[in-house]
């Protein structure tokens, strides 16, 4: 996904709050990222298919 360049410039400190960008802990993708779990849509819905999230169930209707 993500290159260490991009990961290393996204940490870094920024000048305005604006530019701060989100990303995935695991993959470092930064669209579709969800700030409750601080993970992109791909790795949530892994990791919760796995179980490996406390209290994410599939929802059926």
């Amino acid at each position: 996904m993500a290159t260490e360049a991009q990961i290393a410039k996204s940490k870094k400190n920024k000048k305005f709050s604006t530019r701060i960008v989100n990303r995935c802990w695991r993959c470092g993708r930064r669209h579709g990222y969800m700030r409750d779990f601080k993970l992109c849509r791909i790795c949530f819905r892994e990791l919760a298919n796995n179980g490996q999230i406390p209290g994410v169930t599939k929802s059926s209707w």
